[in-house]
């Protein structure tokens, strides 16, 4: 397992099994599914199999979303992290991806920034990626200022899973 990074209000380690509660706390709210696809999770079950696939993506590309827990109370808040994508979306495959999701109650708290600016810095400076890219749900507002905080451009707009996407990309400063 990787270190865990701390920053000043949150711990970001890698998902366990016991993130499972946490993760079906997010996963199953219709509210959080609003933007990504509208399938909120049923079962604790698969809550337990996406952290599984996760762990998965640990050891096949070294990296993938993290769990996000507040400094202060120890609380699993949601996930963050690089992942790394093998299918194409908007014309790109194997490409290096950010996201973000918190459970409700923690929206609105700077906490997606604060987790995001730690992965751009550790993609950029420790994983030598070049470029960044992060995609969002077209209207999800929320979503598209986060990116835009952390650096990232909009590019263009794409059809994703039937729903209109916004995508993003960040170029590394330290490459030519």
């Amino acid at each position: 397992m990787k270190k865990p990074i701390e920053t000043e209000r949150l711990i970001l380690r890698e998902l366990e099994l016991s993130d499972a509660e946490g993760m079906y706390e997010l996963d199953s709210n219709p509210n959080v599914h609003l933007f990504v696809g509208n399938r909120p999770v049923k079962h604790i079950e698969e809550s337990i199999e996406y952290i599984k696939f996760v762990q998965k993506q640990y050891k096949d590309h070294g990296t993938g979303r993290w769990a996000v827990v507040l400094k202060e109370t120890n609380e699993f808040i949601g996930w963050s992290g690089i992942k790394f994508i093998t299918d194409e979306i908007n014309n790109h495959k194997n490409f290096y991806e950010l996201g973000y999701r918190f459970i409700e109650k923690h929206w609105g708290k700077g906490y997606a920034t604060e987790a995001g600016k730690t992965f751009v810095d550790r993609a950029f400076n420790e994983m030598k990626v070049e470029v960044l890219y992060a995609y969002a749900d077209a209207g999800n507002e929320n979503s598209r200022k986060i990116l835009e905080k952390l650096g990232f451009h909009f590019v263009n707009s794409f059809e994703y899973q039937e729903e209109l996407e916004v995508w993003y990309e960040l170029k590394n400063p330290n490459s030519n």
